[in-house]
C-alpha cells in the first residue's frame, strides 16, 4: 500500500502496486526463437569480389556458396592477396597519392611532405581537405 499527496489540493490518496509484468520472464508466453537456420545470400559486391578472386588464383567457387555469406566471406579472406609488407608498406597508394594532389591543386596549396611517407597521415589529410 502506498500514499500519495496531492500538493495543490493537499489531499492524500492510497495507492496500491499491482504488477503488470508479473510474467514477463514466463518461458512458457517467450516469443520463440528467431528461425536462424536460413544463412543470409551473398551479396552482389561479394560475389564480385570472389568471381575476380577465383579467376586470379584459378580456384574455383565452391558450389552453392552463393546462398551463404559468412561461407563466402571466410573464403574471400582465406584467398585474397597478403597485405603489402616491408619497407613501403606505409606508404599512400598511387591513388591515394593523385587524389590528394588534385585536392591541393583545388585548393591552391601542397599536400604536406610527411605525408607520403605514411599512409595514415595522407588519408587523414585527405578527409580533412576534401571538397565537401
Amino acid at each position: 500500500m502506498f500514499y500519495m499527496l496531492n500538493n495543490t489540493s493537499r489531499e492524500v490518496h492510497e495507492m496500491s502496486l499491482h504488477t503488470a509484468t508479473a510474467d514477463l520472464f514466463d518461458s512458457q508466453r517467450a516469443q520463440p526463437d528467431l528461425p536462424l537456420d536460413q544463412p543470409l545470400p551473398a551479396t552482389e559486391k561479394q560475389m564480385s569480389y570472389a568471381r575476380i578472386l577465383s579467376s586470379k588464383s584459378g580456384v574455383a567457387l565452391p558450389k552453392g556458396i552463393e546462398r551463404d555469406r559468412t561461407a563466402l566471406s571466410s573464403w574471400i579472406e582465406a584467398h585474397k592477396a597478403a597485405p603489402p609488407a616491408g619497407r613501403f608498406a606505409n606508404y599512400p597508394s598511387s591513388k591515394q597519392v593523385a587524389f590528394a594532389e588534385r585536392i591541393a591543386r583545388l585548393k591552391r596549396g601542397s599536400v604536406p611532405p610527411e605525408c607520403f611517407r605514411d599512409k595514415t597521415l595522407m588519408s587523414r589529410w585527405i578527409d580533412s581537405n576534401k571538397p565537401r
